[in-house]
């Protein structure tokens, strides 16, 4: 049976506000609180005066520094533990809870008042007096890394906390020392605010007789937050409950134990009532940890008939005031597994540099530290291609990694499982329709517009863990139809459709009758991480699939017993199993009612890494006048490996573009250089795209599917981000280029790229 349900079946339920997200969550007796955040970047904390908010009616406690350092809460184990350069480690500064000491970034956490109501703590904060002592303030992470530069934490020698390499270095240099030509480009990534629709928010009880506390709060995976938790507090695992059934909108900023969620932990214990606590969206843009925010560094070395021959790349990225939990492993291990993207280049060599700053923490952010990777290399090609006067889908056909090569290893190691790039590339370029571009382009110049067009090529590592293998569990409740257990958290990827629907495929029955139980605290305990590196259908999802074949193998057990005959006589079919040759039946559900417990099954696969790839082309129009850039057209050709829904997967491949244009077109974090404090801290200051940014999305499938786990599927969730970055990035500057603009800084809004046609105009 291969029945799918039109749409996600979750949407019903959002779309007409059932949703429940972690600030619709209520308890009797709740109390509410209000952070009290640091208004400048780097200053000493002399004294708190608490008086004043203390006298506010309905008061109950106010928590600062002191209390949460007493209580031995710090920072949460970092993921990346692994030697850098040199083989010297990550240097993780401890991370205060709420600020002891002193202030690291605007938004730091400085006090916790909890009071009856909200306004009541919202006053209170207002009440509170903090004597600081301002300290010069770091917010460009090359100058912070200077000999003379002010040390963030005293106890570190600098404020670079972690210097990683990887590659060969020597052989790299060769091909640079041997030549013909090298193409050069240093890129600005800007910082970005991930911006979830919902804020961050959460609601915390505690059980003093059990010493359990039950925490209400958006995740992107319950054994993720459990274990950030417990590492950050020291509270076993076993004491914690996380509840989060919609969560609205990830994006790689839901995965950590934020301060707040352990100040809620202490908080509740103290004074022994439920504490609720609701964030604004200014909140969300001073304490949610960022995305992005780099200086990339890249050279492209090239032989005389233009094939590559070494690629170098350096990256010093931001941190921010403190070191979040998954921060430091997207910056470095991860984009050495793809840094060569899909091309063949012998000579590898990078080295990533973390650098402390007086800004918000960076984390994760929909693609990790893929776009980065795909859009140094895509620049540099399309560079390499001008400067060398190539043609540039020739250049990139001729140094694509063929279909036939496959498993490749590339020079720094990592095996891309499986992938047809040039198959990928004429799928794309036919559908649009490239060589008809130079014809549109000149009906935009007798508009007085300028036309470009840019294909990008990129792959990118999905999966992996933390755990060496992924669990799921079905089990069958007292109606005896499905219930399904997993640690993937949905936050907008519709596992409430797609998890049923591959149960369902394998019982032959109808998806809409299997429940969905992600994440679910009651649920078994199982090993596995959450929704994190375009990861769920290919590890959560084959989980479920092997554990569903498990299921059915020992219902075919129970239905010869039942039926009294050979279990080799036994065929499942549409949900029944029957007795070859006769009209003896019973269904699957029929047999967990009579057998409770019998068909519960605990299953699971070894966590492993896919390499979906693509090949993506944007066509865009400038108008010179204003600077505006519009998109015209966009083609997504995809290789995630066997699509099962294809619904989820373009809903998914549109939500990366859209993100991606965002990046390339409207968004940008800023700080001010001397005071470090947040200028876009609001939607009045950063522009998130619109629906009337973008033009025509047409998306298609090549899809090669991945021997490395029983469904064939590969990642699918941060392709669109992946692919985009540099696709629409490369399609401006393509429009750009008969003004004589080469390159030019993301992202590309109309007063920067109006500014760069003015000043080329002006200097000739």
């Amino acid at each position: 049976m291969d029945k799918v349900f039109e749409g996600r079946r979750e949407d019903l339920r959002l779309v007409t506000g059932k949703g429940l997200y972690a600030a619709d969550r209520s308890l009797p007796g709740e109390v509410h609180g209000c952070f009290l955040r640091a208004d400048r970047a780097h200053s000493d904390i002399l004294s708190i005066d608490l008086d004043a908010a203390r006298a506010v009616p309905g008061v109950l406690a106010i928590l600062t520094g002191e209390d949460t350092k007493a209580a031995g809460f710090g920072s949460p184990s970092p993921l990346a533990a692994y030697p850098g350069r040199g083989g010297v480690k990550l240097k993780m500064p401890r991370r205060q809870v709420m600020a002891e000491d002193r202030v690291r970034f605007v938004g730091q956490e400085v006090a916790f008042v909890v009071a009856e109501t909200a306004v009541q703590a919202q006053e209170a904060v207002e009440k509170i007096v903090v004597d600081y002592r301002d300290l010069p303030a770091l917010v460009d992470a090359e100058a912070a890394m200077a000999a003379d530069a002010p040390l963030l934490y005293a106890d570190l020698e600098s404020n670079l906390c972690f210097d990683y390499d990887y590659g060969n270095e020597a052989a790299t240099q060769t091909a640079f020392d041997t030549a013909v030509h090298v193409t050069s480009l240093t890129l600005d990534v800007p910082r970005l605010v991930g911006n979830p629709m919902e804020p961050k928010s959460g609601l915390v009880s505690y059980d003093a007789e059990t010493g359990r506390y039950d925490l209400y709060i958006p995740t992107q995976g319950m054994t993720l937050m459990l274990d950030s938790l417990s590492s950050g507090t020291g509270i076993p695992v076993e004491s914690m409950r996380v509840h989060a059934q919609d969560v609205g909108g990830g994006f790689g900023v839901r995965t950590e134990g934020y301060s707040e969620y352990c100040t809620l932990m202490l908080a509740a214990r103290t004074l022994g009532r439920p504490v609720k606590w609701s964030g604004t969206r200014s909140e969300t843009f001073v304490s949610d940890h960022h995305g992005r925010a780099a200086k990339l560094f890249g050279e492209l070395a090239l032989d005389a008939e233009g094939n590559f021959t070494g690629l170098r790349v350096r990256w010093v990225c931001h941190a921010g005031g403190y070191l979040s939990q998954a921060g430091p492993l997207i910056n470095t291990l991860p984009p050495g597994a793809h840094v060569s993207n899909l091309y063949r280049i012998p000579a590898v060599f990078g080295r990533h540099q973390l650098v402390l700053t007086n800004t918000t923490p960076t984390t994760a952010y929909r693609g990790a530290g893929r776009p980065n990777v795909s859009y140094l290399i895509e620049r540099l090609v399309e560079e390499a291609a001008r400067e060398t006067g190539r043609d540039r889908i020739e250049l990139r056909r001729r140094n694509l990694i063929p279909k036939e090569a496959f498993p490749y290893k590339i020079a720094t190691g990592a095996d891309y499982d499986s992938g047809d790039p040039p198959g990928l590339l004429d799928m794309a370029l036919a559908e649009a329709d490239w060589t008809g571009f130079p014809a549109r382009r000149a009906q935009s110049s007798t508009r007085g517009m300028l036309r470009g067009i840019a294909c990008s090529m990129f792959v990118e590592p999905s999966g992996g863990g933390r755990n060496p293998a992924e669990e799921a569990a079905i089990k069958f409740g007292e109606s005896g139809t499905p219930q399904l257990f997993s640690t993937s958290g949905p936050s907008g990827q519709g596992h409430e459709t797609a998890y049923p629907e591959i149960v369902g495929r394998v019982f032959g029955v109808d998806p809409l009758t299997i429940e969905n139980r992600s994440s679910d605290p009651d649920g078994p305990v199982l090993k596995g991480d959450g929704t994190i590196g375009s990861r769920s259908t290919m590890l959560q999802g084959n989980a479920l699939f092997v554990t569903a074949t498990e299921v059915a193998r020992k219902g075919k057990e129970l239905a010869a017993r039942h039926l009294e005959a050979d279990v080799d006589d036994i065929d499942f079919i549409d949900g029944r199993y029957a007795v070859r040759g006769t009209d003896l039946s019973v269904a699957l559900y029929q047999l967990s009612r009579d057998n409770p417990g019998a068909l519960d099954t605990t299953g699971g696969i070894a966590s492993h890494r896919t390499f979906p790839s693509g090949a993506h082309i944007a066509e865009v129009e400038v108008d010179p006048e204003t600077g505006t850039v519009t998109l015209l057209d966009y083609v997504a050709d995809d290789d995630c490996g066997r699509v099962l829904n294809h619904t989820l997967v373009e809903g998914q491949v549109h939500g990366g573009i859209v993100q991606g244009l965002g990046q390339v077109l409207t968004e940008q974090c800023l700080y001010n250089a001397d005071s470090g404090q947040l200028m876009t801290g609001s939607f009045m200051d950063y522009a998130m795209p619109r629906a009337d940014d973008l033009g025509p999305l047409r998306l298609f499938d090549h899809s090669v599917p991945s021997p490395s786990n029983p469904l064939g599927v590969k990642g699918v969730g941060e392709a669109g981000t992946t692919g985009s970055v540099p696709t629409l990035a490369n399609a401006v500057l393509d429009a750009l280029r008969s003004q004589g603009i080469n390159t030019l800084d993301l992202p590309f809004t109309p007063s920067r790229v109006w500014n760069a046609i003015a000043a080329v105009r002006k200097a000739g």
